[in-house]
């Protein structure tokens, strides 16, 4: 019988392939492949055809695969994440809100509810801008949130807290109603040396501007280059985890390249424990 999170990572390529997502031009170039690096193409064709990828006549615009790759992770993250309640108890909720950036939406959970009146008062006042520059912008394409529970949760198997206690802790629906973040997933389809140092700026903003505990903070993405991969996965401090959308798929390909230096980068990745598959995200999010 096939485990759920098995099922759920074979519908989430099957996705990938169907929306065009993951495709093929007429000359044998992935989607998610530099076409001007040798490596990149022979990596990301053999990625795509052990994943059955199609051949399209135009490729898709990196928008539209880029919100397309958010909502397979997203479907990815609902399918399995809840599922975990032995590991990680709670009531739990998945969000896109990638598309949704202008309405500042990390400023609607805790614990960056504040971030609202700090946005309020820099449009008002154009030297708080230059300060703060962007320091305080967090743009997350996928929220993983746990909702406040009541009392009645919380005692249910002892009685914990009452009206003299506790009356600060955001986990309790007494105090404050905003679903908490658990993890922020950023979500890209390729990474290219802007897209690496943009993800690393917006870690360290969560981490620098929140008010409470540091949220999960993962990458997901179908870079097929050892090298790019490290450019965003390699050393610590802003970056949980990076997490490949097919990882032995990866492996495999990278491996039938003999190229012995993107070999020892992507073993450098993974034995170092930098870079995981897409499999393994819902159960580190229950840690």
């Amino acid at each position: 019988m096939t485990a759920k999170i098995t099922a759920a990572r074979k519908n989430f390529h099957d996705e990938l392939v169907k929306r065009n997502t993951l495709s093929l031009s007429s000359d044998d170039v992935a989607s998610n492949a530099d076409s001007s690096q040798r490596t990149s193409v022979g990596i990301a064709l053999s990625i795509a055809q052990v994943l059955s990828a199609q051949v399209i006549p135009k490729k898709l615009t990196g928008q539209r695969v880029g919100k397309q790759f958010e909502e397979a992770v997203e479907g990815f993250l609902k399918k399995t994440f809840p599922l975990l309640q032995s590991l990680r108890p709670g009531k739990w909720a998945v969000e896109n809100v990638g598309g949704s950036r202008a309405e500042y939406q990390i400023s609607r959970y805790e614990p960056y509810g504040h971030l609202a009146d700090l946005a309020n008062a820099i449009r008002k006042d154009r030297n708080l801008a230059s300060v703060l520059g962007n320091s305080y912008e967090i743009s997350p394409d996928i929220l993983v949130l746990r909702l406040p529970e009541s009392d009645e949760v919380i005692n249910r198997d002892l009685h914990l807290v009452d009206a003299k206690s506790a009356k600060n802790a955001i986990i309790r629906e007494a105090n404050q109603s905003r679903p908490i973040v658990h993890a922020i997933v950023s979500c890209k389809w390729t990474l290219r040396s802007d897209r690496a140092q943009n993800a690393r700026s917006e870690a360290l903003n969560i981490i620098r501007n929140r008010k409470g505990r540091t949220p999960h903070i993962a990458v997901v993405t179908g870079e097929p280059s050892p090298s790019r991969l490290a450019s965003l996965a390699l050393g610590t401090g802003d970056i949980d985890t990076v997490y490949h959308f097919a990882l032995p798929e990866l492996i495999e390909a990278v491996m039938g390249t003999q190229n012995d230096e993107a070999i020892n980068m992507l073993c450098t990745l993974v034995t170092g424990r930098r870079l995981r598959d897409i499999s393994d995200l819902p159960l580190d999010l229950a840690i």
